[in-house]
Parts: structure tokens; C-alpha cells; sequence
């Protein structure tokens, strides 16, 4: 399983460790990634997503995970993220 998560598509980064001498070497950054079950109001759906704690906290501070994909520009999305933010959008154009 790689370590990429499935809602904003972000990957491992890259750096330099730094001694206290100052010499720097190649690193990897790894995300902490969390399997999760999140609920859409709209759908009356449940959704499992590997995402990352980032991610996780983003959702938490917008609301719920249809705000989130609702106010998250659509290049920033999965393609999973960018088809369930699809079906959102038909779903409250049938509503209204």
C-alpha cells in the first residue's frame, strides 16, 4: 500500500536532516496516515479513506467532509475526492 492519502492525493516529502554540526543529509518525510470511516450528510452515505492526520484536521475545522470537498478547490482533490464531490453537487441540484 503506498503511503499517499486518498482524499487531497499528498505524497511523501523531501528534506535534509541537519546535525548539530550542521551537516545535512537526505531525508524522507512520511505522512501519518489513519484508515477512517467519514459520513455524508447529503448522501446518507459512509465513506472509508486512508487520509492523513492533516487532512483529518482539515475536516474537522470545515465542518464535515461535504463542506470540506464542497469548499476545496477541485485541482487540491483526488480523483475518489473529485467523484464523490460530483455526486454532492447532482444530489443538492435534485434537491433544489
Amino acid at each position: 500500500m503506498s503511503r499517499i492519502c486518498e482524499l487531497t492525493d499528498r505524497k511523501k516529502s523531501f528534506g535534509n536532516k541537519v546535525s548539530h554540526s550542521n551537516r545535512k543529509t537526505k531525508r524522507t518525510f512520511l505522512l501519518n496516515l489513519h484508515k477512517v470511516t467519514l459520513t455524508s450528510d447529503i448522501l446518507n452515505k459512509k465513506f472509508k479513506f486512508r487520509i492523513a492526520t492533516r487532512t483529518l484536521r482539515t475536516i474537522d475545522y470545515k465542518g464535515s467532509l461535504d463542506d470540506f470537498l464542497l469548499n476545496t478547490k477541485t485541482v487540491k482533490l483526488s480523483e475518489k475526492a473529485q467523484k464523490i464531490k460530483r455526486m454532492l453537487r447532482k444530489k443538492q441540484q435534485q434537491a433544489v
